[in-house]
């Protein structure tokens, strides 16, 4: 597959390889035997996975077609993870598959998907972390597949991934705050960003991660926060919540994560040029059609994370000024 030496592979016999592997159910009784094999065995599996899966004829991937014909193998690949002296062997494999649309798809789709919360608590924090990973890679690297599932599965999807949020591991918790955040300011998300910031039950659990002893989960928890607080088509129940707790939040944005911002120059410092601008262009996007907020808040973040500072001073200053009917 790799050719001999610094000889480049001869394609006549990497596709004879290739034809064999398909005929044969190679791939399959590969990682079927996997965990019997040595070390190093099983680093040559990996690689012949890789070139198998990376083989072009053309616009073509053959054995990426062939997988999507055969879905027992992701699975395998996938269930990898129960194995702990193959699990890394096995993620590798995963990884490569899921750098194709067709396969991100298939895992996607897959009833074991939802194995995933299990494989990053209750394993080592190499396997768990490349479990994160891969979960990660499939959500966003192939954005219009990803918002599909999404549409169709919010309510699973979520159910399961609550789990991560909630997770009393550190590392779980931070990752997948972290994640939640990338989602929902992505404008192919914009469906599964306003079903999830209309959920009050989703707004207390993230104000609740404000609080977190950790700076880096009160960080990323801020980075969700906003999105609930930015978008100005609010349920009634999210309005009233924000509205209830409007003294104790100005309060405690006031003085969150201190040593990030340095001191306060002043209690209520006049608006930056470009928030003042953001807030009236948020504003009147409430006119506007759907498309054209989801746009506006995408800006509204791509230009905040320029300065966490005036990004906290303006979600001070809608919470303080804009009136929540």
């Amino acid at each position: 597959m790799y050719g001999e030496g610094e000889s480049e592979p001869v394609p006549e016999q990497v596709a004879q390889f290739a034809q064999e592997a398909y005929q044969l159910h190679m791939m399959e009784c590969l990682l079927t035997v996997m965990p019997r094999l040595e070390f190093e065995a099983r680093k040559d599996i990996v690689q012949i996975f890789v070139a198998l899966l990376q083989r072009s004829i053309g616009s073509r991937r053959p054995t990426v077609e062939y997988v999507w014909t055969h879905p027992a193998i992701l699975r395998m690949a996938i269930r990898g993870y129960d194995v702990p002296d193959i699990a890394l062997n096995t993620g590798i494999i995963l990884h490569e598959m899921l750098q194709y649309e067709l396969l991100a798809k298939l895992f996607l789709y897959s009833d074991d998907l939802y194995r995933f919360p299990q494989y990053i608590e209750t394993t080592s924090f190499s396997i768990s972390c490349d479990a994160f990973k891969n979960l990660r890679d499939a959500l966003l690297c192939h954005r219009s597949i990803a918002a599909e599932f999404l549409n169709m599965h919010y309510d699973r999807f979520f159910h399961m991934y609550t789990q991560l949020l909630d997770s009393q591991n550190y590392v779980t918790r931070r990752q997948s705050l972290k994640l939640l955040g990338e989602l929902l300011v992505d404008r192919a998300h914009y469906a599964t960003m306003i079903r999830y910031v209309s959920d009050e039950e989703n707004l207390k659990r993230i104000m609740n991660a404000l609080r977190d002893r950790s700076k880096h989960i009160q960080l990323e928890a801020f980075h969700v926060f906003k999105v609930f607080v930015a978008n100005p088509k609010k349920t009634p129940a999210v309005e009233s919540i924000l509205r209830r707790n409007r003294s104790r939040l100005l309060t405690f944005l006031q003085g969150f994560l201190p040593d990030r911002t340095g001191m306060l120059a002043m209690a209520h410092p006049p608006l930056p040029p470009i928030t003042a601008i953001l807030t009236h262009v948020l504003a009147f996007s409430l006119a506007l059609p759907s498309l054209s907020v989801v746009l506006i808040l995408s800006h509204i973040f791509f230009l905040a994370d320029e300065s966490f500072i005036d990004e906290r001073q303006y979600i001070i200053h809608i919470i303080r000024y804009v009136h929540y009917a």
